[in-house]
């Protein structure tokens, strides 16, 4: 995740936020498939210099911008799990906010605005398109551990990259929240300084990359003052490994 940068509003740090990130998927079918990731700054709060995938907080005009297309019922149903009421769209709103922020990335469909799109959404809106949530996956969630500067309830999504508009090599429009955004092989990204619960999405993308469909059931990897827990939602636990 790349908000709350230093030079950034005041946060409260013992505040959860909702958050949302997204692995974007490349050649998914293929014998060797990629995954965009950048690099966290240095100076940042939470996770510096770690490798990690777009994402960030929810903001609170999230709730309010509209999809052109929305995520899978079933996904829909899934992150209504263990959620305060009616969080889905600013939840799957700040996962393609987020892509486009941080990578220059156009997760959308053609079409205009028809009221003037607000300040962190005006870059997206010139390009002509509408966010479009259709091809998100939600296949994850985390809670930060206490005691972290900054705590987050991630939720997780996977996307095929056949749904980003444009060039996927072109990062020009990228803020400079993320450095060194790069396509890496699925198969080199343990290479990468990477954050534990980056290892731990990326074990469970890669048991289901040729898996098209929504899953099921969503891990939720809960961290809270009484325990650490692989849970799935609906609250049956998982095994633990390793």
């Amino acid at each position: 995740m790349s908000t709350d940068q230093n030079n950034g509003p005041a946060i409260d740090k013992s505040a959860v936020r909702n958050a949302a990130t997204v692995i974007v998927v490349r050649d998914r079918m293929g014998a060797d498939p990629s995954i965009l990731m950048g690099q966290r700054g240095a100076n940042a709060a939470f996770m510096p210099n770690k490798f990690v995938f777009p994402g960030g907080a929810v903001d609170a005009e999230d709730a309010v911008i509209p999809l052109a297309t929305s995520i899978s019922d079933l996904c829909h149903a899934r992150l209504a799990d263990q959620a305060p009421a009616g969080l889905q769209l600013a939840l799957t709103i700040a996962a393609i906010r987020e892509l486009w922020e941080e990578t220059g990335l156009i997760l959308g469909v053609p079409g205009n605005w028809h009221d003037n799109a607000p300040a962190d959404w005006q870059g997206f809106a010139t390009t002509g398109h509408l966010p479009s949530a259709s091809g998100l996956q939600y296949v994850f969630r985390a809670l930060t551990p206490p005691g972290r500067p900054r705590r987050f309830d991630a939720r997780f999504f996977l996307v095929d990259a056949d749904h980003i508009v444009g060039d996927l090599d072109d990062f020009s429009q990228a803020s400079d929240e993320l450095s060194h955004l790069q396509w890496v092989k699925l198969s080199q990204a343990r290479q990468f300084d990477l954050p534990f619960i980056t290892e731990v999405v990326l074990a469970e993308v890669a048991a289901r990359i040729t898996d098209l469909t929504p899953p099921s059931s969503v891990p939720y990897f809960k961290n809270n003052d009484e325990a650490s827990l692989f849970l799935r939602l609906h609250g049956r636990e998982m095994p633990k490994t390793g």
